[in-house]
């Protein structure tokens, strides 16, 4: 090591003690965790009771007590200090009544665009890309799979802004994919053209045991590893990923029959991850799962609750802010 004279010694004491008074910190910041709460607007298969799959074919149909769901639990975020990402079908906008999401976009909760009919970007045909032109062909004749799919995008970006006024911040893929968009430049390429910057697609490979058994500690911690898996970043083409963050209500609930405690448990270890790395957690779930699943809004209070207790470890925020991140 070089030897540190005493006008050296002094001098940068000096020097840290000036940076320390006018605010700044001769270290580097430690990174704060970014939490985000997101709902798809959408109505699950299998809810609220087994057995239901018409829901597949109207995806973007909302009963009221989803809407009444939504409302709620972003008033019980706000009163937490955080906000909740909406992710909204265009078919939604085709209801009688819009004022509860033009409300929820003007108390401050970001709006993003779900797709108008909740259509598989990755389906090789376009009555493929949803159950409902199964039934309907005729929705989609004469067109290619990708003109389908853009339309379909592009027309709900259009609803949000004539129906609510909402500019959709962001865009999310119906489902999620283990390797996002990675293998699909021609999708970065069209969702840039729609003028998104920043997509939600990617969906980490994870375990959950045996459906209707209590996970394990290999479970909880296969969980909390995929975290690192979840983190936002670049595609080539410029078009940022903001990653789901496993588990998902749909994938924990409806796929593998978990009870709500179990369910909590590895959501409080996944928010601990992200808050003792510093990294970003995307918690994704369906209120019109979660109204059956978790009707007091447990999920949500505990991670309000964990980001305010981190202090100035944590915040809570919209994807927006986590691609930010990615660039």
């Amino acid at each position: 090591m070089p030897h540190l004279t005493r006008r050296r010694f002094l001098s940068a004491a000096s020097a840290g003690a000036l940076a320390a008074a006018a605010g700044f910190s001769s270290l580097p910041p430690r990174r704060r965790a970014l939490v985000a709460v997101t709902l798809d607007l959408e109505m699950s298969a299998e809810y609220p009771k087994r057995g239901m799959t018409e829901w597949n074919y109207r995806k973007g149909d909302l009963d009221a007590d989803t809407k009444r769901y939504a409302v709620k639990a972003a008033e019980v975020a706000k009163d937490r200090g955080g906000l909740i990402h909406f992710f909204a079908l265009g078919r939604t906008l085709e209801q009688e009544d819009g004022t509860w999401l033009k409300d929820l976009a003007a108390a401050g909760h970001p709006v993003g665009n779900h797709t108008y009919d909740h259509v598989n970007l990755l389906a090789t045909k376009p009555e493929d890309a949803q159950f409902r032109f199964q039934r309907a062909p005729w929705l989609v004749r004469g067109k290619t799979v990708a003109e389908v799919i853009e339309d379909n995008i592009a027309t709900t970006t259009v609803a949000l802004r004539e129906r609510c006024g909402i500019t959709a911040n962001g865009f999310r893929t119906p489902g999620g994919f283990r390797d996002g968009l990675k293998d699909r430049p021609d999708l970065q390429k069209m969702l840039l053209r729609q003028g998104f910057t920043w997509v939600s697609s990617l969906y980490p490979a994870h375990t959950c045991g045996r459906p209707k058994e209590q996970p394990g500690d290999a479970v909880y911690a296969d969980i909390v590893k995929a975290q690192a898996a979840a983190q936002p970043f670049a595609y080539p083409s410029g078009l940022v990923e903001v990653p789901m963050s496993p588990v998902s209500d749909v994938v924990a609930f409806r796929t593998h029959y978990w009870k709500l405690e179990w369910f909590l448990k590895a959501v409080r270890l996944a928010v601990g991850e992200a808050v003792r790395s510093g990294g970003a957690f995307d918690f994704l779930a369906h209120p019109s799962c979660l109204v059956v699943e978790d009707p007091t809004f447990e999920a949500v209070k505990l991670i309000c609750d964990l980001v305010k207790d981190a202090g100035e470890k944590a915040a809570i925020v919209g994807l927006d802010t986590i691609a930010e991140r990615g660039r």
